[in-house]
């Protein structure tokens, strides 16, 4: 198991992973950044990932996600190794499950490092991630009456 990266001089938070949650209910930007404010901390990096009119040229009308009753200890799994890798002193992630309309908040995701580029890259690399490994599927319907199921891992 890999070690958490440390600056020289620095000291570790007490746990980085401040926020992991999959949840039915709408999500907060508020809550998702005071999760990952820190002192020490010169950069923070969030992303939104929001429901779309369209997917692949079609008209998306709504969309539901569902997932496997592990992921959230995927999802933990996919935060420790981030802050193995990274500089990370603060971390948050949520993901919307249940049925969702266009415009809503599917996934916030925030990392807070030393600096801005550490920040941006261990942010791309949890979203990345997530998306990939979190056993999360959605479920797009279509305006032409198709449906499509779309897995996350």
């Amino acid at each position: 198991m890999s070690a958490r990266y440390e600056h020289p001089g620095e000291q570790a938070a007490a746990d980085p992973i401040r926020l992991l949650a999959i949840r039915d209910t709408p999500l907060s930007l508020d809550e998702v950044h005071s999760a990952v404010q820190d002192s020490a901390a010169g950069g923070t990096a969030l992303f939104v990932g929001t429901v779309r009119n369209h997917d692949g040229g079609a008209d998306v009308d709504a969309l539901g996600y569902s997932s496997h009753p592990s992921a959230e200890a995927e999802l933990r799994r996919v935060a420790e190794k981030v802050v193995a890798e990274y500089p990370v002193r603060a971390l948050a992630a949520v993901h919307r499950v249940g049925d969702l309309e266009v415009g809503d908040k599917a996934v916030i995701v925030a990392v807070s490092c030393p600096h801005r580029a550490e920040a941006f890259a261990a942010c791309r690399k949890l979203i990345d991630d997530l998306k990939h490994e979190v056993p999360i599927w959605k479920h797009q319907r279509f305006s032409d009456g198709t449906e499509e199921w779309v897995g996350a891992c």
